[in-house]
């Protein structure tokens, strides 16, 4: 039998919550019930999930608990809208559950696409069900004022009125905002008083005002504009002032991020935030950082304002309060280190065609941003040495015509583990140079720059230190460091957005940018520079309050940061330490290629397809070098940062850096093949120190020289007996390669023989295939003719079978004629002869026997007769 297609019927749908829930659950989808219900309810929420989908069951006990405390006050419907027989699912078509619809009375649907989570939904149900706020006093509506949100304040006089002209529909437009922003960022109050309707420029009754914090409060147009709902709304959304801005990006990866990070520099602020708590005084710090960042120019609404926020008055208040923190001193901005040169420029020098002196000071910070003291250590020789370095280097930093005005500039050195340095140059009359050349020497700048990472083989002659002044400066007029917050965001071309995240929802964010995975308190502070590709974190130890914000901030903002960018590395605790092959992480890579050797590093990562064809010639490498003198590393770029000059913009990518001249690193040259013998002649050409730039002012003693050649002598020593041994490695391959081409060449005179055989063998093949595709037609020639004739023998054998079945019911219908006949001949031969005795006489004839029959023409009409009689009979 042929098989069918079984259906199985979709299971009936059961229960999605427990009979002791609050909640209405229909699901069975009688949307028609649901609407029927909540027509009787002020504020009704309908939850929409399909049993099967997981955020929908992880959603059920969240709108359980926010039901459990709105039960009395909200009527909780759930629809199953997934079962096909429902009418929720015929006539809704969503293309995501859970969704969740809230009413207030008629008005209504206002979808909640907030996160999930109990008290925001129970914050939101809140909202829809008082979507105004009453302001009866002048401490309420500072605290309405003051508060980070934007607020629209309405003026209703109810004296004359249960309802005054107008409220309704000002009503009605607090639950558009809800409804089309359902973060509600929009505050909605109502003032009922004239006296504090008069402090906010609201005079009739029915005027609607928006306030804002630093640019001009307004009052709805009523003269211009509609006096609707939506028109209230829109004129609030479009003309609002975002302080602060909460974010809540949706799952791991969010746009919402990517868009607002690209409008610039960003302050990143991960608190614990409860929706349904009364104060939140940590927000509060942080809406106070952000008004004096942003009050450029001194408004007295707004300190106003901050000194409402400031003080804490009150006794219902004061439990809620936070403790006051401790007194910590400001920190500065830029920790400088008592350590200046003052420099006379050469006229060979390039910045001498627009400045020729120059106040040279070496800056050094620990950390940077926290606000306590910070020690200010002595700086060496050598620490200047480098500055002196980077600052050769960076001539093209000054670029202005010759003036008599000052010009400073901070910049990093690129090999040095020190913080910064500070020039400030400015031109000076030629003369007053010339006689500080003639009569102090120790101006004079020398002719080839000094590096501090050279200690071990440079003379120290003393006529070759630059002079170094004790926390002098040459130009007391530059203000170096500012530390008044107020404004700020209008004094720097670093102007920062503030953003606020629900650190209990999102601390995923906040551990992708360094904060500590493991911590008591979930607070946390980050700076990200999208255009800079940077960003900067507030050190975990502190504690996340005002001062350590305004610390934060100012050390961002100022031209020169101290702040470090933070450096996100794999955990180097995962790879071991005993191989060939180093491999280096974000937190080892000072530590493996500063050390006292000679490193080879190589720049790879996962998705290089190159990359993994040079481990071979790498552990060749590394098993041919001495592992006590030199280290070849390795390290994934795609998991691990690094500063600025030690980054790649290719990859692979190869650096070497010799031993006691870090400052001297090499990249392998791109156009040359990264092979094994390729990379020992870069390794030896560039460890020999007679291609280091020699120091002509200041030659290296004899014992120099042979302390920095007993390093490659051992060097070339150890490489000459490995090439010896693969000298003879390679003879033997050559003897063994000889031995392989006789065999290949007799194999290929078997194949040669073998391929004539096989094409003999073909030609057979194709002879004896033709000869089979002969016979196999004539077989089916012969095949056809035989299945022709057994069916005409069929059709004969099928013909006589039917005439022997007719002649044998022939026989049976004369014989059993006959019989007929012989009954009614005897009948009447019993009364003929009397009849034919007197009546007839019997004609002249032969004698008839008894038994005989009747002559052919009597017995056939006998016949005719019998058969007309059995008609008739039938």
């Amino acid at each position: 039998s042929r098989a069918k297609d079984v259906i199985i019927p979709a299971k009936p749908p059961v229960s999605f919550f427990s009979s002791r829930s609050p909640v209405l659950d229909l699901f069975q989808g009688q949307l028609d019930y649901a609407e029927y219900v909540r027509r009787d309810s002020e504020v009704a929420l309908l939850f929409f999930y399909a049993p099967w989908c997981g955020q929908s069951i992880a959603a059920r006990s969240e709108i359980e608990q926010a039901a459990n405390q709105l039960s009395d006050q909200v009527l909780f419907v759930a629809i199953n809208c997934w079962w096909n027989q429902g009418k929720c699912r015929k006539q809704k078509h969503f293309f995501y559950f859970p969704v969740i619809y809230l009413y207030h009375r008629s008005f209504g649907p206002i979808e909640y696409k907030g996160p999930m989570s109990a008290v925001y939904i129970e914050k939101f149900v809140r909202r829809v069900m008082k979507p105004l706020l009453y302001i009866p006093s002048q401490s309420e509506l500072l605290d309405f004022l003051s508060n980070y949100e934007p607020g629209v304040l309405g003026y209703f006089e109810f004296s004359g009125s249960p309802q005054p002209p107008g409220y309704l529909t000002f009503f009605t437009s607090a639950l558009h905002s809800l409804k089309k922003d359902y973060l509600g960022t929009i505050r909605f109050g109502v003032i009922t008083n004239k006296h504090l309707a008069k402090l906010v420029s609201l005079v009739q009754s029915g005027s609607v005002y928006l306030h804002r914090h630093f640019n001009t409060s307004l009052v709805f147009p009523r003269e211009v504009v509609s006096y609707t709902a939506e028109n209230i709304h829109k004129w609030a959304l479009e003309n609002r002032e975002a302080l602060l801005r909460w974010l809540r990006p949706h799952g791991g990866k969010s746009l919402l991020l990517n868009n607002e990070l690209k409008k610039g520099p960003a302050l990143l602020v991960f608190v614990p935030f409860n929706p349904l708590a009364e104060s939140h005084p940590l927000i509060d710090e942080i809406t106070e950082v952000a008004l004096e960042y942003n009050n450029c120019h001194g408004d007295q609404v707004v300190e106003r304002l901050l000194q409402h926020l400031r003080r804490v008055d009150g006794p219902v208040f004061r439990p809620l309060a936070p403790e006051p923190p401790a007194q910590l001193p400001e920190p500065p901005l830029i920790t400088a280190s008592p350590c200046c040169n003052t420099v006379v420029l050469p006229h060979w020098h390039s910045v001498s065609r627009t400045h020729n002196v120059c106040e040279l000071c070496v800056n050094q910070t620990t950390g940077g941003v926290r606000p306590s003291s910070v020690g200010m250590p002595q700086c060496s020789f050598f620490e200047m040495a480098a500055a002196l370095d980077s600052f050769y280097l960076k001539e093209q930093t000054f670029y202005h015509v010759a003036s008599g005005s000052i010009e400073c500039s901070n910049f990093l050195s690129s090999y040095s583990p020190f913080s910064y340095y500070t020039a400030c140059c400015r031109t000076i009359n030629r003369a007053m140079t010339g006689f500080i050349d003639a009569g102090h020497s120790v101006f004079e700048t020398p002719t080839i720059a000094l590096s501090s990472l050279e200690k071990k083989c440079e003379a120290d002659p003393p006529g070759s230190v630059p002079h170094i002044e004790e926390n002098s400066y040459l130009f007391p007029g530059v203000d170096m460091s500012s530390t008044d917050f107020t404004g700020l965001s209008c004094r720097t071309n670093k102007t920062l957005n503030i953003y606020l995240l629900d650190s209990n929802l999102f601390w995923l964010y906040a551990e992708r940018l360094g904060a500590p995975s493991a911590t008591r308190v979930k607070e946390f502070a980050a700076i990200v520079d999208v255009k800079e590709e940077s960003h900067y974190i507030l050190d975990p130890k502190q504690a996340l309050r005002k001062l350590t914000l305004e610390s934060f901030i100012q050390n961002f903002s100022v031209l020169y940061s101290p702040l470090k960018r933070h450096l996100i590395g794999s955990d180097s605790a995962q790879f071991p330490s005993q191989h060939l092959i180093t491999e280096v992480t974000t937190d080892t890579f000072w530590e493996v290629v500063l050390q006292k050797q000679d490193v080879l590093l190589l720049y790879y990562a996962p998705w290089c397809g190159f990359c993994p064809s040079l481990n071979h010639v790498f552990i060749q490498l590394a098993r041919l070098l001495p592992t006590d003198t030199f280290t070849v590393a390795r390290i994934d770029v795609s998991q691990n940062d690094l500063p600025w000059e030690f980054m790649v913009d290719r990859l692979p990518t190869v650096l070497f850096f010799p031993c006691n001249r870090k400052d001297r690193s090499v990249k392998y040259p791109e156009d040359l093949p990264i092979t094994l013998p390729n990379l020992l002649r870069f390794i030896l050409h560039h460890s020999d120190p007679a291609s280091a730039p020699q120091n002509l002012a200041n030659p290296p003693t004899k014992e120099c020289l042979q302390s920095e050649a007993v390093f490659p002598q051992g060097h070339i020593s150890h490489l000459e007996r490995e090439i010896w041994k693969l000298r003879a490695e390679i003879s033997t391959l050559q003897r063994a390669q000889v031995q392989v081409e006789a065999q290949l060449s007799s194999a290929r005179r078997d194949e040669h023989r073998l391929l004539r055989q096989k094409q003999t063998l073909e030609k057979q093949h194709s002879l004896l295939q033709r000869h089979s595709e002969q016979l196999q037609a004539l077989y089916e020639q012969k095949t056809l003719e035989l299945q022709e004739v057994a069916r005409k023998l069929q059709e004969l054998a099928d013909a006589s079978e039917n005439l022997l079945t007719e002649n044998t019911w022939l026989k049976i219908l004369v014989a059993t004629m006959e019989r007929k006949l012989e009954g009614k001949d005897g009948a009447t031969a019993l009364s003929a002869p009397r009849e034919a005795t007197s009546d007839h006489p019997e004609p002249p004839g032969p004698p008839r026997l008894p038994g005989s029959s009747l002559p052919p023409s009597n017995s056939s009409s006998t016949l005719a007769s019998e058969r007309s009689n059995e008609n008739r009979t039938d």
